[in-house]
């Protein structure tokens, strides 16, 4: 396994529990012309973090009435208007028993024990079991426009329940298997690239907004023409909400934009959206690798284009837009991740999750101006 390819899964994995990790602070618009559910009912396994919340709001937009199953110790002020269940996924769903809902959207599932356990227990009280994977769960990077038939990761163990940067593709990928075995022809496995936007507690994509609304020299990594791939988790939620209501099964990979985004419109985008004064310092990615600058984590969002990744970012999302899947603009998600991340305490604004510290990054533009002098 790869270098980058290990980092990303292990990012993918600690920050995958982040499907959400703190309270909505706006609700999801409706999409145009929707139609509402006409009182259909939703259970979300979890519901209180990130992409849970971003799917409570999308829902109830659309007149869905909604059941939040989970432990109660994440964010349980958010949502009082909604019906909670109380209940632990490894071995307590007692509270699910006996009751009925038209689907089932499952962000928190990262081991298949516990995935097979809850679709073996609802396949009898939902029509849909909605799981939400990764693009990660895909063995080999090296192709372009890879679709949902590649091929995905396997683990010599698959009894193995430790995620981590080694397991987790493999474990989300085994996930998917184990909801279809349970619910056969009616579970969507839905993969999605990098969830971003407000709310994110990870900070790998609000770290360009933040950094470069702050101006000044930006260390940038690559070439401003390596590609990037992301999804605001508003349109993440509202695609999964609809993809319910009309009745889509299988396999879907979940990214955007729409049309190739390379990184350097990403930057431009973000001095658009703060109207900065930043200006990009572009270093060669061997050189940065030389320096210790990490792809995805140092440099996040950012993964260079080398042939073992050159299909990294350049997944197909075909499926998910003939199913209705739709962007924003991405002025808008930097714009409204910037709003998000003022309304924050200075403790937390002071130490971002993602990026390279500016210490670090003022020791590494100059090493790159010496070396171009």
């Amino acid at each position: 396994m790869s270098t980058t390819r290990r980092q990303f899964l292990w990012y993918s994995a600690t920050a995958g529990a982040l499907l959400g990790a703190s309270a909505r602070t706006a609700s999801a618009r409706s999409p145009e012309g929707a139609q509402t559910a006409g009182g259909k009912k939703l259970l979300i396994l979890g519901g209180t973090r990130f992409l849970g919340p971003a799917l409570v709001e999308a829902a109830r937009s659309r007149g869905w009435m909604i059941t939040l199953f989970n432990r109660g110790k994440t964010n349980p002020q958010l949502f009082p208007d909604v019906e909670k269940l109380r209940g632990d996924r490894d071995g307590d769903l007692k509270a699910l028993e006996g009751r009925k809902w038209d689907a089932v959207v499952d962000p928190s599932g990262y081991v298949p024990r516990i995935v097979r356990d809850s679709a073996t227990l609802l396949k009898d009280a939902v029509k849909q079991y909605v799981f939400i994977s990764s693009i990660s769960v895909y063995a080999d990077n090296s192709k372009v426009n890879m679709d949902e038939t590649a091929p995905v990761a396997k683990i010599p163990d698959e009894t193995v329940e430790k995620v981590d940067g080694e397991t987790y593709g493999a474990l989300k990928a085994l996930c998917e298997q184990a909801a279809e075995k349970a619910m056969p022809g009616r579970a969507a496995n839905i993969r999605p690239g990098l969830i971003v936007g407000p709310d994110d507690p990870s900070d790998r994509f609000t770290y360009w907004p933040v950094r470069v609304a702050r101006g000044g020299e930006v260390l940038s990594p690559g070439d401003p023409s390596d590609p990037v791939q992301f999804i605001d988790v508003r349109d993440l939620a509202e695609w999964t909400i609809g993809l319910i209501e009309r009745g889509h099964m299988g396999v879907y990979n979940a990214t955007g934009p729409k049309t190739p985004m390379p990184i350097g419109d990403l930057l431009q985008a973000c001095k658009k959206a703060s109207g900065s004064n930043a200006t990009f310092t572009w270093a060669d990615a061997k050189w940065l690798e030389g320096q210790n600058v990490q792809a995805w984590s140092d440099m996040p969002v950012w993964v260079p284009p080398t042939p073992d990744q050159i299909g990294f970012s350049r997944v197909s999302i075909k499926r998910a837009l003939d199913t209705g899947l739709t962007f924003r603009p991405v002025e808008t998600t930097i714009k409204d991740t910037l709003a998000w991340w003022k309304t924050l305490p200075e403790d937390r604004r002071s130490t971002m999750k993602a990026g390279i510290k500016p210490e670090r990054e003022a020791e590494v533009l100059k090493a790159w101006h010496e070396k171009k002098a």
